[in-house]
C-alpha cells in the first residue's frame, strides 16, 4: 500500500485555526466570570461611597450627587449663611437636633457638619419623601420676609433652614438627615464612609 504524503502546511494551518477558535471561545466564556467580580449597579446603589469635589464649589452654591438611590445635597455655606443660623432657633421645631438618628455623632453640633462651611444632607423631605429645593435667597416673595434661606419642599410646603433643621408648623416631622461622610482631603468629601472605616 502506497504511503499518502502528509501536507504539513495544511496540518499546521488547521491546528493553528483550532487553537485560535478555542482561545476566542475561552475568552467569551470567561467574560461573564470576570464581570461578576465588578460591583453591580445594585451593589453600588446599596452603598458604595461617592466622592464629591468641593474645591471649586463657590460659596453659596449647592451640588447634588446620588448615593444609595437618594439625592445628596452638598452646600458651600457663606459666612452670612452661617451667621443667620442662631437667629432662627425660635422658629424651628428641633433647633438642637435632639433626634440622634438624624445625624451621625460628628454632626451633633450647631452646624450639623464636620466643617461649618460645608453642609451635607440627604435631600429627601422627612414628610413623604419629596426632594426639597434649595432656596438660598433671603426674603423671596413666595416664602416671606422671615425667610433667611434654606430648603423648601414644593410637595406639601415643609421648610428647612441652611442646617437642614425643620421649621415649626410644617408637615415634615424631623430635620433632614445627615449621611455618614468624611473629608478624604481638604477638597474632597467621601459620602457613605464613617470615620472608623476610612
Amino acid at each position: 500500500m502506497a504511503e499518502v504524503p502528509v501536507n504539513t502546511a495544511r496540518r499546521r494551518f488547521l491546528t493553528g485555526s483550532a487553537v485560535a477558535v478555542g482561545a476566542v471561545g475561552a475568552g467569551f466564556a470567561t467574560v461573564p466570570f470576570l464581570s461578576s467580580f465588578e460591583p453591580s449597579a445594585r451593589a453600588e446603589a446599596a452603598g458604595a461611597p461617592v466622592d464629591v469635589a468641593v474645591g471649586k464649589l463657590a460659596a453659596g452654591q449647592m451640588v447634588t450627587v446620588a448615593w444609595r438611590g437618594q439625592p445628596i445635597y452638598v452646600v458651600h455655606r457663606t459666612p452670612k449663611m452661617i451667621e443667620t443660623l442662631p437667629s432662627l432657633d425660635q422658629q424651628l421645631a428641633d433647633p438642637n437636633s435632639k433626634v440622634a438618628s438624624q445625624q451621625p455623632k460628628f454632626a451633633d453640633n450647631f452646624y450639623r457638619a464636620r466643617k461649618q462651611e460645608f453642609l451635607v444632607l440627604i435631600g429627601v423631605c422627612t414628610h413623604l419623601g419629596c426632594a426639597p429645593t434649595y432656596r438660598p435667597e433671603v426674603a423671596p416673595k413666595d416664602l416671606g420676609p422671615e425667610w433667611m434661606g434654606g430648603f423648601f419642599c414644593p410637595c406639601h410646603g415643609s421648610k428647612f433652614d441652611l442646617a437642614g433643621r425643620v421649621y415649626k408648623g410644617v408637615p415634615a416631622p424631623t430635620n433632614l438627615y445627615v449621611p455618614e461622610y468624611i473629608f478624604a482631603s481638604d477638597d474632597l468629601i467621601r459620602i457613605g464612609v464613617a470615620e472608623k472605616q476610612a
